[in-house]
């Protein structure tokens, strides 16, 4: 595999010693055997630059601690990280970027089994920041309590992604659990699992400073903050909103299942207002189970900001249940809603255990997580064999 300027933060195999920043090493390697050499040897304050070069597989690392960012790849290439354990950053659990070279974004990535936990606390500080990344895959990650004011998977100008299976639990009102935003497109969002991820639980768009945006915006073109964007067979319990539309063009939101959102389960909003921008429009909402509680529901259960569009929004065949007052199930939407269906009990399973599949009598078998079904499994395994992730691996390490 070949790396372009990948740089790996890695400081100290002592734990969180203070050193003068004047004090910094920098050890740079070009293959797999001075990369061990240099991991074995570092000592605090030590950093590691990975130069472009050829670097085998199989490279394992483990005990790594120290830093205010565990791992940092800049301008990388078909490279896989599985099954690292990153905990207690200052700053950014695991960050890939394209290292400020809008024209030659990283591409190929692939994380696979990442635990990111207890970063921050406080401020904008991400479990998983990907920042002009083209091409890649999140899967099987768990990120558990990012910065209050950070994300749990920031995507910032990113394209051609998916994120899997993964779970994020935090509290209600504190950050977002995945965000796309600052021009990303073509995006899914699948199979995840979101416990309190934040005041938005997924926020398909959002606010980006417009140096930020990759590509870089264009003068006479339209701009939004994301477009394409799907999520689907999501399960999302409480957080004050569950689905944020923010600035996004064509955003599709099916099959999946929202339980007691704190105020809103749908969000509609418009934070990026310069010249050029759309307002937020298109977005699709459909076949999603939403069961809440009245003293929870706020707005009929749907925020809308001013400067959107919510007329162009596509309701259909939702299911909506209020548990203590089922008379009071039907939300307040911005646009007629097609074969949708208000106060039935879909019988969860178990709901206080966190099972929220539905019993085999449930009259809403075919809406929420557990009827989504991919249907296009070609396309996946397409994917699969086009992202050459046969690179560098990094595997089993707590890191930081």
């Amino acid at each position: 595999m070949r790396l372009f300027s990948v740089a790996v933060l890695v400081c100290a195999l002592a734990v969180f010693q203070k050193v003068n920043a004047l004090d910094q090493k920098v050890v740079q390697v070009s293959n797999s055997t001075e990369l061990r050499l240099a991991v074995r040897s570092a000592k605090p304050n030590t950093k590691i630059l990975l130069k472009p070069g050829e670097y085998e597989g199989g490279l394992f690392f483990e005990n790594i601690k120290g830093g205010g960012s565990c791992l940092q790849f800049s301008e990388a290439a078909y490279l896989e990280i599985h099954n690292l354990v990153l905990v207690g950053a200052r700053y950014n659990g695991l960050n890939i970027d394209d290292g400020g070279s809008f024209d030659t974004p990283t591409h190929h990535i692939k994380l696979v089994g990442i635990t990111v936990r207890d970063i921050g606390p406080q401020g904008n500080c991400d479990g998983i920041k990907l920042s002009g990344v083209t091409d890649f895959q999140v899967e099987n990650c768990v990120i558990e309590r990012w910065g209050d004011g950070g994300q749990g998977i920031d995507m910032v100008g990113c394209h051609n992604g998916t994120i899997a299976n993964c779970i994020l639990r935090f509290e209600d009102d504190k950050g977002q659990g995945i965000v796309a935003k600052g021009g990303s497109t073509n995006i899914r969002i699948v199979c995840c699992r979101l416990e309190h991820a934040g005041g938005r639980a997924i926020q398909l768009g959002g606010s980006t400073g417009l140096q930020f945006f990759r590509p870089p915006l264009q003068p006479g073109q339209s701009h939004a903050e994301a477009r394409n964007l799907t999520v689907e067979g999501c399960t999302i319990i409480g957080s004050t909103g569950a689905i944020a539309f923010v600035g996004v063009e064509n955003a599709t939101v099916r099959f999946n299942t929202i339980y007691r959102p704190k105020r809103w389960a749908i969000r509609i909003l418009q934070e990026t207002r310069e010249e050029g921008f759309i307002q937020c429009c298109n977005g699709v909402f459909t076949d999603n189970l939403i069961v809440f509680r009245s003293d929870e529901w706020a707005e009929g259960g749907v925020n809308i900001g001013p400067f959107t569009a919510p007329h162009t929004f596509t309701f259909a065949r939702n299911w909506w249940f209020c548990i203590d007052k089922p008379e009071q199930s039907r939300p307040r939407l911005p646009a007629p809603e097609k074969d949708g269906v208000y106060g039935v009990d879909p019988k969860l399973r178990a709901p206080e255990e966190g099972d929220l599949t539905v019993l085999p009598d449930s009259p809403a078998r075919k809406v929420g997580a557990h009827a989504y079904s991919p249907k296009d499994q070609d396309e996946k395994e397409q994917a699969a064999k086009e992202g050459k992730t046969c690179g560098l691996v990094l595997k089993r390490s707590s890191i930081c």
